[in-house]
């Protein structure tokens, strides 16, 4: 009970430019599991309300991180926009194993670095989790954007990652949010899996 009624405050207290925020970070996920060109102005418009909010609520590094946000919706839209243009509908790809242990390596090295200082040189609470999540979000967001098929992967862990912190913070309303989140990345995995399959005629992630 405690739990329920702690996220029902958290929801009422909520701004109406914070359910705004919400409803177009939804929108957006809907839209590019549909592979639609308007999830990017969704994602634009709702991580400037981010950005925003967290400027001025003194919380800079999430303000940041939005504002990447902010200029991979623009990347995105550009770079499915041109398949558009071209008659060329921008298809799902898949990138090896070998690939994507790079990234797991480097992007895992890099949140360790950054774990490390935030540890050592600021008051952050639980901050290796929590550079493990931005560091991946912000590597993953570009996978988006070249519409590389095990993006969603990569969601689905940094969601679940996040739902622990969320939950340790006492973040309710964001713990719930993030829950869908989770579900939602693996519908959209289970979907472009299904398209990549059809279109593309290999095996994923080919060595």
């Amino acid at each position: 009970m405690e739990f329920l009624n702690e996220t029902f405050s958290g929801f009422t207290a909520m701004s109406h430019w914070e359910y705004i925020a919400v409803a177009l970070s939804v929108a957006y996920l809907l839209l590019a599991i549909k592979e639609s060109l308007w999830c990017w102005p969704a994602a634009f418009v709702s991580t400037f309300i981010y950005t925003v909010m967290y400027w001025n609520g003194a919380l800079l590094m999430e303000s940041l991180l939005n504002f990447y946000y902010m200029y991979m919706a623009v990347y995105g839209w550009v770079v499915w926009r041109r398949g558009v243009d071209n008659k060329d509908h921008l298809p799902i790809i898949s990138w090896s194993l070998k690939r994507h242990a790079v990234i797991l390596l480097a992007t895992s090295l890099a949140s360790v670095a950054i774990g490390f200082v935030m540890t050592n040189y600021t008051h952050a609470d639980f901050a290796y989790l929590d550079s493990f999540t931005t560091c991946f979000a912000v590597v993953t967001t570009y996978l988006v954007a070249k519409k590389v098929l095990e993006n969603w992967l990569y969601w689905i862990v940094i969601d679940a990652a996040s739902m622990y912190l969320y939950f340790e913070k006492g973040y309710y309303p964001t713990l719930v949010l993030f829950v869908f989140y989770t579900i939602m990345a693996a519908w959209g995995f289970k979907t472009w899996y299904e398209e990549y399959e059809q279109h593309q005629a290999k095996p994923l992630a080919q060595l």
